[in-house]
């Protein structure tokens, strides 16, 4: 597949098979492709973290324990429910790769850039996976940066996860129309020195 026709042609999955996880090399692959992103100083400020079958349910109880820390009535149904549901939400994909931020503030790295290169390097991971036929789909907020997450990763004060790629065979039963509004829109063309 062509770079232009995946990057045209690639959504985001929100619906997958419930069949087995992608297979380690395949995955190795796509982690191989989002180390590739351009990052400004060579910093590298990327850790990535794969969960498949049920390495996926610690992530699933840390997001559970987060509903638990920010509900008034913790023991509440309507707790409990969205208890449930976030605990599911980790469950959607057979493979998971969780992507961290590691940004030394005394090094060499600006954050911004840093930033930057870790969306990069997703953006690799979900236009290789895109290419092998593999549905993927990006998500953040703020429950992967809660306590319970970061301290399930072992993550530091300059540390932060900046999203959650779920990846595996679309069970999505229509195609997804892509939704940009045009570049033409968006871009201002500066051809000529008017001053």
């Amino acid at each position: 597949m062509e770079v232009t026709d995946a990057i045209l042609t690639r959504r985001s999955v929100k619906i997958f098979k419930d069949i087995e996880p992608v297979k380690k090399e395949v995955v190795e692959e796509l982690l191989e492709a989002a180390t590739m992103a351009p990052n400004h100083r060579l910093t590298e400020p990327w850790r990535f973290f794969v969960l498949q079958g049920d390495g996926r349910l610690p992530l699933s109880r840390a997001m559970g324990d987060w509903i638990k820390e920010i509900e008034e009535d913790p023991n509440s149904d309507k707790a409990q429910k969205r208890m449930e549901k976030m605990k599911q939400k980790p469950l959607i994909a057979p493979t998971v790769i969780v992507v961290a931020l590691s940004h030394d503030p005394n090094g060499k790295g600006i954050y911004t850039e840093d930033v930057s290169a870790v969306s990069a390097a997703v953006q690799n991971i979900l236009l290789s996976a895109h290419s092998k036929g593999l549905g993927a789909i990006w998500k953040s907020g703020a429950v992967y940066n809660s306590t319970p997450v970061k301290k399930l990763f072992k993550l530091g004060d300059n540390e932060e996860v900046l999203g959650v790629v779920f990846i595996g065979e679309s069970d999505m039963k229509k195609e997804i129309p892509s939704r940009r509004t045009g570049f033409e829109d968006k871009t201002v063309w500066f051809t000529e020195d008017e001053a």
